[in-house]
């Protein structure tokens, strides 16, 4: 913030030297320049499409400052870093630019003082002026400038000269312009009897000094780190840095000692030859040097003490310090002059006060002894009055004293005329307290009556209230009972619907279960007729089997015992296998015309079964039409029983089996 106020007083001047109408507009041509060069001195990387943009050459008019600032601040101001420009050089620039157009030497053309330390004192000037514009240095600081240097003169300070041009200037002593310094020092009066060489090596010192804050600078020996031997080097001290260069031009620079607050100076004893040593220890290593006098030790000690304190108070200049205490000072010196100023007119306001309450007095006293006066004169009319007064009193007695023997008659008659009216008045009292018992007892039954209409009415507003509530409720019971009758409707109707369902559903059960009890009574002649084709069955397997047996020579008649009987269940069970061994054992073989006479007979036998039994009948019959098959092919190729087979054992037993 510090460094944008510096730069921003100098650019101020740049500006006003543009502004050649004193309009406070400059034309945006010169500004374009104007910017283009200040971003070149302050290393800014330039952005001509910016300033294009911002500097239009369709705009109305040229720029005020105030319409230039947002543009400054923006793409100049902001984008510059402390330490990446050549502040001189900025400031050199901005000189250029005022100083053809402001400065000018005394009235007869003649120069005391160098361009160049003008340029230093214009320097100054902008360091030590108020942060107000148009910039003014204060009386105060155009002193402590002139006090600097003249002690780099070596010359004793007379503040005549200067207190003789604020006088001969009323109009300054708020503050002078960086022209009327410049003149008032080319003018000869400040540097009468003093070469120029010398004013220019003091301004420099002093620019050094408060600018480039250079708190000393002089020559010390210092004792090497190495070789250990002692060399003169030119040393120049700064707040936050010792540099040492070969000599005082400062084009070598040799080394530099960094300060900051663990840093410290210690003034060391005489020895190696050398004397008024003293050292500057940092963290890393021990520095010993050696001045030329005490005195300069002593000076430079404090030097290198101010900067340690410096940097640990965390302050980059000295001289910004001291000036913003001397700014602090001026500030507590003129509230303290407008206190005093401000006391002195608060006493002359309560002497104003005292001499007009003095005045006051002096008027009551003058009062007070006319009302004196008139009080004694009051007084002895007020003695003759008494006086007149007393004897009108006198005479007025006589006549009361009289009068008093004539009253005292009367006041007989009228004490006889009084008993009589008290007397009265105690009936009158007697009669007035009975009124107003009555009035009282008449006044309670009114109280009562009123209590009694106001409760009745009460009652009345609370009965209509209930009487209005029970419509409501009886309006709202007559709507309830209105919607109970059409639900219990809809109720109604659903539940007939219902048993109307519900009469059908029972209908059609009872169709279900007549059905159900149809088809048991038709299962059960189904399987009646069943066991009746059964028992034909088996019939007709005992027929077969006598039939299809062959008889031979000699044979026995079976007998009852030796033919079995295959039951129902057997058949059915064995008919399958049975069935496909024999169709097996009969293919390809040929069919007899008793096999087909056989076939015949059956089928007439098991049409006379009944048609639920029909498909028990078909694998039966398939059954036995193995069988048939398979007799008529043994019949035919009959083979010779082993005596081991038994004779009993029938291919019907096997077809059984």
């Amino acid at each position: 913030m510090e460094l944008r106020s510096e730069l921003l007083k100098s650019i101020w001047y740049a500006f006003t030297a543009l502004d050649v109408e004193k309009s406070g507009k400059v034309s945006k041509s010169q500004l374009k320049v104007l910017s283009h060069n200040l971003c070149t001195v302050l290393h800014i990387p330039h952005d001509p499409v910016a300033l294009e943009e911002h500097f239009r050459d369709d705009d109305d008019g040229p720029v005020s400052s105030q319409g230039y600032m947002p543009y400054l601040n923006k793409y100049i101001l902001d984008k510059v870093e402390e330490g990446a420009f050549i502040k001189e050089n900025f400031d050199e620039l901005c000189w250029t630019l005022t100083a053809k157009k402001n400065y000018k030497h005394d009235k007869n053309g003649n120069c005391t003082i160098s361009d160049h330390v003008a340029f230093r004192l214009w320097c100054l000037f902008n360091f030590l002026s108020e942060d107000k514009y148009p910039l003014v240095m204060i009386p105060d600081e155009v002193e402590y400038l002139l006090k600097k240097i003249c002690t780099e003169m070596n010359v004793e300070w007379s503040a005549g000269e200067l207190d003789e041009f604020f006088t001969q200037e009323p109009l300054q002593q708020n503050g002078i312009t960086i022209w009327v310094f410049l003149e008032w020092v080319n003018s000869g009066r400040f540097t009468r009897g003093i070469e120029r060489e010398t004013v220019t090596m003091a301004v420099e010192e002093v620019y050094q000094e408060i600018i480039e804050d250079v708190l000393k600078q002089g020559y010390l020996w210092k004792k090497g780190q190495l070789r250990r031997n002692w060399t003169e080097r030119w040393f120049i001290l700064k707040p936050s840095i010792l540099c040492y260069f070969v000599s005082e031009d400062r084009k070598e620079r040799k080394g530099s000692i960094p300060l900051d607050r663990n840093c410290c100076v210690e003034i060391l004893s005489d020895r190696d030859g050398k004397r008024c040593m003293f050292c500057v220890k940092t963290p890393s290593r021990t520095y010993e040097m050696s001045a030329s006098d005490t005195k300069q030790r002593q000076e430079w000690t404090t030097a290198i003490q101010t900067a340690i304190r410096l940097q640990a108070e965390g302050k980059k200049s000295l001289h910004k310090d001291l000036k913003q205490k001397r700014h602090d000072q001026r500030e507590l010196r003129d509230k303290q002059k407008a206190a005093k100023e401000e006391e002195l007119q608060r006493l002359k306001q309560l002497q104003e006060e005292k001499e007009r309450k003095l005045q006051e007095l002096e008027l009551l006293k003058e009062a007070q002894r006319q009302a004196e006066t008139l009080l004694k004169e009051e007084e002895q009319r007020r003695k003759q009055q008494h006086e007149e007064m007393q004897r009108a009193l006198e005479i007025q007695l006589q006549q009361a004293e009289q009068a008093r023997a004539s009253m005292e008659a009367e006041m007989v008659l009228k004490e006889a005329e009084a008993d009589r009216q008290k007397k009265r008045i105690r009936e009158l009292e007697d009669m007035q307290k009975q009124l107003e018992e009555a009035l009282h007892a008449e006044v309670t039954a009114r109280r009562e009556e009123e209590a009694k209409r106001y409760a009745q009415t009460r009652l009345l507003s609370e009965e209509e209230d209930k009487m209005k509530e029970l419509m409501q409720l009886k309006e709202e019971q007559e709507e309830l009972i209105i919607k109970t009758q059409r639900e219990k409707q809809e109720l109604r109707q659903e539940m007939d619907n219902k048993s109307k369902i519900l009469e059908e559903a029972q209908k059609q059960l009872e169709e279900v279960r007549v059905n159900r009890q149809r088809a048991d009574q038709d299962v059960m002649a189904a399987q009646r007729k069943l066991r009746q084709a059964s028992s034909h069955v088996k019939h007709w397997n005992v027929q077969m089997n006598r039939l299809m047996h062959p008889i031979g020579p000699g044979d026995k008649r079976p007998t009852s015992g030796s033919i079995i009987k295959p039951t129902f269940q057997g058949a059915v069970g064995g008919q399958k296998d049975g069935g496909v061994k024999l169709s097996a054992r009969a293919e390809g073989k040929e069919n007899t015309t008793a096999d087909e006479c056989g076939k015949e007979n059956l089928h007439r036998s098991l049409s006379n079964c009944p048609s639920n039994a029909s498909s028990v009948v078909e694998m039966e019959t398939t059954a036995l039409n193995g069988q048939l098959k398979r007799n008529s092919v043994e019949m035919r190729n009959p083979v010779q029983r082993s005596p081991t087979e038994d004779p009993e054992h029938t291919p019907t037993e096997e077809l059984v089996r």
